[in-house]
């Protein structure tokens, strides 16, 4: 089952591989220390899902789902939620109750899910 679609979430997760290495991504590491599992859908959660898990314990970001046991909270989106979530433009705990995230897993885990582990869109 290929999904060709684009993804614009994608590119924000090329980003965020490139900010774990920065030592502002190193500080996530030590201040967050779990494992989210992201599921991205092009248009409504559930279908065509793409997974990427990032990873705050390790200090990585990979496509696909984890693998090493079980995340410790895992959000479903779809592309522009995810996108305003990331950016603050949406703030999570509304985004959860709109139903416009889903969550499986903890929720303190959760809650350490903000807009602040995402890198800043480099201005144009």
């Amino acid at each position: 089952m290929a999904n060709s679609t684009q993804l614009k979430s994608e590119a924000l997760m090329e980003q965020m591989k490139l900010h774990m290495s920065t030592d502002a991504g190193k500080k996530l590491v030590e201040k967050i220390g779990l494992v989210y599992q992201i599921n991205i859908a092009p248009k409504k959660i559930g279908f065509n899902e793409k997974s990427f898990v990032v990873d705050l314990k390790k200090g990585e970001v990979k496509e696909g789902p984890y693998e090493d046991g079980k995340p410790d909270a895992t959000f479903s989106f779809t592309d522009d939620d995810f996108l305003k979530v990331a950016s603050g433009k949406m703030n999570p705990q509304i985004a959860f109750m709109r139903g416009a995230m889903k969550i499986k897993g903890s929720l303190s885990a959760a809650q350490k899910f903000t807009p602040d582990i995402f890198p800043k869109p480099s201005k144009m």
